[in-house]
């Protein structure tokens, strides 16, 4: 067997269990990435952007298939996901805005299209991508961490955003310097950097639990999905059915959190204290 050939081999049936492992939590990177800095997990990126097209062709397609009459099941999936989401949007965001609420159709459907990647076979797109040359192929886009965050500060720059739209820049300024802590005179100047350093710290912390909420619950079950794959035929189809079944509640669940909460964050970022 030549070097190019032992090579292949060892890509296509990992040694032992730490390999199988190892191999399965790897990403397919950049070519030209010589650090960390500069280097794109180019699995995260594709799979994310064909799913987010995915939702977009679908929901387009309701949209001009819609009917007053008797409508298909396309139409009744997503008038019942429309509903959900209108009425988290409607009890939680008391402002007036054209935007949040295709904005939380968007997060929610989108994030749950990247966490059902996990009901695939362990194994499915990562043989078919070594067929197609690619050495690793993570196919679960927020059970990457670098993927959540960005996703997270999305929403970060939504709430800065909402805020400066719903009271200008100068009363968001305002805000950060005079709450939660409120004081006149003199006071309100020594408690102005003790109020924006407790005003940055929020502000932080919610894509910060945005983001590790979401990846710890999709990377522990992308994890888990790769241990049973490791057992005997009987004993995957004993184990991996009803984790598959639980899971269906974790995907959902985990899309609905991450919407629902980006609502609530934007509608205290419109609020006044």
């Amino acid at each position: 067997m030549t070097t190019e050939n032992a090579v292949e081999a060892a890509h296509a049936a990992p040694a032992n269990a730490t390999e199988y492992i190892k191999h399965h939590l790897s990403h397919l990177h950049n070519a030209s990435g010589k650090s960390n800095l500069d280097t794109i997990n180019l699995d995260t990126f594709w799979i994310s952007a064909a799913l987010g097209l995915v939702f977009l062709a679908v929901f387009y397609f309701a949209s001009r298939r819609a009917t007053s009459g008797v409508p298909g099941k396309l139409q009744n999936f997503v008038e019942a996901v429309m509903e959900l989401v209108n009425e988290v949007v409607n009890s939680a965001f008391h402002a007036k805005s054209r935007v949040i609420a295709p904005l939380a159709i968007t997060i929610f459907v989108w994030v749950w299209l990247m966490n059902a990647m996990d009901f695939l076979p362990v194994d499915l797109l990562p043989k078919v991508g070594h067929f197609v040359g690619l050495e690793h192929l993570r196919v679960v886009p927020t059970a990457d961490v670098n993927h959540t965050f960005a996703m997270s500060f999305g929403v970060m720059f939504c709430i800065i955003g909402f805020s400066i739209s719903a009271k200008g820049i100068g009363g968001w300024g305002k805000e950060l310097l005079t709450a939660p802590f409120h004081a006149h005179g003199f006071m309100a100047v020594v408690l102005a950097p003790i109020n924006l350093i407790f005003q940055l710290i929020e502000l932080l912390a919610k894509p910060l639990s945005l983001s590790l909420r979401l990846f710890g619950n999709m990377y522990a079950g992308e994890l888990i999905f790769i241990l049973i794959a490791l057992l005997p035929w009987w004993a995957q189809w004993l184990l991996g059915g009803p984790w598959v079944i639980f899971h269906i509640l974790v995907v959902t669940l985990q899309a609905f959190v991450f919407m629902a909460l980006t609502v609530v964050y934007l509608s205290l970022a419109v609020e006044k204290h």
